[in-house]
């Protein structure tokens, strides 16, 4: 069985909202599995649904650029070693320098981008070297968004670049196209619309849908009609459009968009480090620093 370690519990804490000695059981129960281990907690009623976004833990920035037209718009994320580079002005120069060209030169992917010239003569990787050797910390471009269209892109910076939101919108105001940035930022939706969630993730909820029930001790009849409310609300959840805006709870994000004739065409929202794993000796520090504070 593959070994249980601090790190694993507290990761799952941190996904599931579980007590640490549940985390730990379900980690045992599922050898160290950290899917199975959510279905566990929540089919044991111990834990809400989990987005499964991968721990953050790289450090780096988000950016963002859209033009002064808002007919293009870019969120671009860029990681360095230390928390402490990436607040430096040159860093966030770096970042929004970058961002600004991938607007401007519409690169494929990131190898594209790389390769291209930013300037006569230096491609964008050299830029990078240039500051790498003018900060002193390995500086990698990991990924970006760009959105190009007819009607309006909107763009949101969250926690000094902790996360990044880039709206693609037909029709409404830029204070709109705000307003629902922000949401995504908060809220966290997985998908703009219903008929977006995979049929086969949908699958898989209603089945540890319908086991949570059936360990609450529900008789099979009333489990389906069950599984059908709590799947109305996992749509609320992971939906863009489903959601309840986060400035007035009393309409969704539908009704927002309907009463400003406005219609959300796409979104992406990139969180700093997600799915990246820190050193080792990193998770050691922030445990000394809680027990020092």
């Amino acid at each position: 069985m593959a070994e249980i370690t601090a790190a694993a519990v507290k990761d799952l804490r941190e996904r599931t909202g579980a007590g640490m000695m549940d985390c730990k059981k379900a980690l045992v129960q599922c050898a160290g599995d950290m899917d199975k281990a959510i279905d566990f907690l929540r089919e044991k009623g111990l834990a809400a649904a989990a987005k499964k976004a991968g721990r953050v833990a790289a450090e780096g920035v988000v950016g963002s650029y859209v033009s002064a037209d808002a007919k293009v718009g870019v969120i671009l994320e860029v990681n360095c070693e230390t928390d402490f580079v990436a607040k430096t002005d040159n860093f966030k120069v770096l970042v929004s320098d970058i961002a600004a060209f991938i607007a401007k030169s519409n690169p494929q992917d990131v190898d594209a981008l790389l390769k291209s010239e930013i300037e006569a003569g230096k491609t964008v990787e050299a830029l990078v070297t240039e500051a790498v050797a003018k900060i002193g910390e390995k500086i990698s471009v990991r990924r970006f968004m760009r959105y190009q269209t007819d009607g309006m892109v909107a763009a949101y910076i969250h926690g000094g670049g902790k996360i990044g939101v880039l709206v693609n919108m037909k029709g409404g105001t830029a204070e709109l196209g705000k307003d629902v940035a922000m949401q995504v930022a908060a809220a966290n939706p997985l998908y703009l619309k219903r008929d977006e969630v995979p049929a086969s993730v949908l699958e898989h909820e209603k089945a540890v849908l319908s086991e949570q029930a059936r360990n609450e001790g529900k008789p099979d009849n009333i489990i389906e009609k069950m599984v059908i409310g709590r799947i109305q609300k996992y749509y609320k959840e992971v939906c863009l459009v489903d959601q309840e805006f986060v400035k007035d709870p009393d309409q969704t994000i539908t009704k927002l968009l309907a009463a400003n004739k406005a219609e959300v065409l796409a979104f992406a929202r990139f969180q700093m480090g997600e799915g990246l794993e820190k050193r080792n000796d990193d998770f050691a520090a922030e445990v000394m620093a809680q027990v020092k504070g």
